[in-house]
């Protein structure tokens, strides 16, 4: 790769001209994100969030999770000093799960990265997460979040999937392989 431009930014994503010897690709990038498998293994069960989600105009059935870095300069300067961005993911999933699910993570493991696309940079960090206990006081909310705690079994979980009511459908087939590894 010989070099790139940022020529546009907003919010979530910033649009990145890629000169690669003499053609230009154009892709779109957004800081990468984690969702968080909280499994209860002795019960058979694993927890989803129940979130209003705007773009949906309704209510969506998820991962816990949220974004690794909250602003792209973050994401940016990040990027340029060579950090691990697993080691990130990992420390903001343990946040994520706090905040959203109500748990104290002691450990988890990167299950699967997905990746979105030659165009689209979005990356997703999946941990699984087998050692946790619940946080005394619960979940700890952002501003305007509307997100419920549930566990539900495993082909509880999957039904889920397969009826459309996990409408984030690569994290809902990397959920689907997980639950069908444990079946």
């Amino acid at each position: 790769m010989d070099g790139e431009e940022i020529f546009a930014s907003g919010k979530l994503f910033e649009l990145v001209h890629r000169q690669v010897g003499d053609k230009v690709f154009e892709v779109a990038r957004r800081a990468p994100g984690v969702r968080l498998i909280i499994v209860d293994r002795v019960k058979g069960q694993i927890l989803l969030t129940r979130e209003h989600r705007y773009e949906l105009a309704g209510w969506d059935y998820r991962l816990p999770g949220g974004k690794v870095f909250d602003t792209l300069p973050e994401y940016e300067d990040f990027r340029t000093n060579g950090e691990e961005i697993t080691e990130a993911a990992a420390s903001k999933g343990k946040a994520e799960g706090r905040e959203e699910a109500g748990v104290i993570i002691d450990d988890l493991k990167l299950f699967d990265k997905s990746t979105l696309g030659a165009t689209v940079e979005w990356d997703l960090y999946v941990f699984e997460v087998t050692d946790w206990h619940f946080a005394p006081d619960g979940q700890q909310l952002e501003d305007g979040e509307n997100i419920d705690a549930h566990w539900f079994t495993y082909q509880e979980a999957c039904d889920l999937i397969m009826t459309g009511r996990m409408s984030e459908g690569r994290i809902a087939l990397i959920l689907l392989r997980w639950l069908q590894q444990v079946k």
